[in-house]
């Protein structure tokens, strides 16, 4: 346990921090399973405009370093490669 006082409060700062940095990383990871179910199930229009909101997500926790920006963009890319197998079918 943290004796000081800026201690104490980086201790608070942190469980905030983490407890924040969890919901944006698991809405990344919702929005990206919703993207790929939707292109392995053949549903390319709905595909695509869920594709728009997580690489929306995506760049903004890239932004934010909640997640590496080269992370964000390789899995952009990789969902859309995932929509273009799906087209191609």
């Amino acid at each position: 346990m943290p004796n000081c006082e800026s201690a104490k409060k980086r201790l608070r700062q942190n469980v905030v921090h983490r407890e924040r940095n969890k919901s944006v990383k698991s809405a990344v990871k919702t929005q990206v399973k919703k993207v790929l179910d939707a292109a392995q199930a053949g549903d390319i229009q709905v595909a695509e405009e869920q594709f728009k909101v997580a690489a929306k997500h995506l760049d903004r926790a890239g932004a934010k370093n909640i997640i590496h920006k080269n992370s964000a963009s390789r899995k952009k890319s990789r969902l859309q490669r995932a929509i273009k197998a799906a087209k191609a079918q």
